[in-house]
């Protein structure tokens, strides 16, 4: 193993749930304003993940105010302070990027039980 991939391994995060492609989850992400550190939330529903190991990266999709907004969440950052899932979606697909036409009703995902 040369130093670069130690330096990976040293990074990588191990409190990362399992979690798929159609599920809800909620990030608590570290944003810095002015000279004070909050975090703030986010909840929406994977529509895909790309990469592996400390490039890892997730995108999460939600509509607020009839506006869709998505959002690519490096999975190992510092910033990125917690993950949970909220909800199991029910999928057959790899990507949902098809989500990103659909409207109201259209655009939600079944629930795994």
């Amino acid at each position: 193993m040369n130093t670069l991939q130690q330096l990976h391994a040293n990074r990588l995060k191990t409190d990362i749930p399992e979690f798929t492609v159609g599920d809800t989850v909620r990030a608590d992400i570290k944003v810095i304003e002015g000279g004070k550190e909050r975090i703030q939330s986010f909840t929406g529903t994977v529509i895909g993940t790309n990469g592996q190991g400390i490039s890892s990266t997730v995108t999460l999709r939600r509509i607020a105010f009839g506006q869709g907004i998505e959002r690519v969440l490096p999975l190992h950052s510092p910033r990125l302070a917690n993950i949970t899932v909220v909800r199991r979606g029910k999928t057959k697909r790899a990507k949902l990027y098809y989500l990103r036409e659909q409207k109201g009703k259209a655009a939600r995902v079944k629930e795994r039980i």
